[in-house]
């Protein structure tokens, strides 16, 4: 535990900028050990990131329970709790200051289409832009030679963004093939694809004969929609999808409005 730390409030140094690394693969996995060395280059790196894997755990946090924190270095700490969980307690409570950058990832597997809606990895990205910190999700098709593009890829985005900075609620979702960087053709500004997922629910049934289900299924493929993430990543370039915080829909808004939802002003009371 590092309670003792919790909650104090340091005066930000001038310097090298402060960078939050996070993930949903676990504080030990490879993608987050190349992206946190990869990103040193830029400033320091303060690790923050679940105990274990928490794939597919989206947006969730922790509230009927106690989070445990185990500092495992100067910079390294590991909660067991979710990714949203780790943003929250580095932010409000571990750093001592408000972080210029997070980066979430590298993670295991693509994070594309649909998957953003699942992703824990996505989530640490979507936190610190609600929190209204720059903030980037870096995710590789497999777990190869592309962990280590992808990290390189994540430090010339990171360098580009503490530069230049973001537009406010936006995140950027970055998607890296698993490839060495020489043969990546590029980079692709994209919007978010469609994925299919097929074998959604497997039941089976255990030794006593009774049912339980797996839910998770295989990614068995994606629309071919122009310009998008899925469409970019398969042609072998790197995709870079900005995703917005706030979910309205503006052109929903005046749909509803000429089917008659439009809020109408009451009456006062006499």
């Amino acid at each position: 535990m590092v309670s003792p730390e919790m909650g104090k409030r340091k005066t930000k140094p001038r310097g090298k900028p402060l960078i939050l690394v996070s993930n949903d693969d676990g504080v030990g996995s490879k993608g987050i050990v190349v992206l946190s060395r990869a990103l040193r280059a830029l400033g320091r790196v303060v690790v923050v990131a679940p105990d274990k894997e928490r794939s597919a755990s989206s947006h969730s946090i922790t509230l009927h329970r106690p989070l445990r924190v185990e500092r495992l270095s100067r910079d390294e700490y590991s909660a067991d709790g979710t990714p949203t969980d780790c943003v929250l307690l580095a932010v409000h409570g571990l750093l001592g200051q408000r972080p210029d950058l997070i980066v979430s990832g590298v993670n295991h597997g693509p994070n594309l289409g649909d998957d953003v809606h699942y992703s824990g990895t996505v989530s640490v990205a979507f936190e610190g832009g609600i929190l209204g910190i720059p903030s980037i999700a870096v995710s590789c098709m497999g777990s190869g030679s592309g962990l280590h593009s992808a990290a390189e890829i994540a430090c010339e985005i990171g360098e580009k963004v503490l530069r230049r900075g973001l537009p406010r609620g936006i995140v950027l979702n970055v998607n890296v093939p698993d490839l060495p960087m020489c043969m990546i053709k590029g980079v692709s500004v994209t919007k978010q694809g469609k994925r299919n997922y097929g074998g959604v629910i497997v039941e089976k049934t255990d030794p006593r004969g009774k049912k339980y289900y797996w839910i998770g299924g295989d990614q068995s493929g994606f629309e071919d929609v122009p310009r998008s993430d899925c469409n970019a990543v398969r042609a072998g370039f790197v995709s870079i999808t900005p995703l917005r915080v706030n979910l309205s829909d503006r052109a929903g808004i005046g749909a509803l409005a000429r089917l008659g939802f439009a809020s109408k002003k009451g009456r006062a009371k006499r």
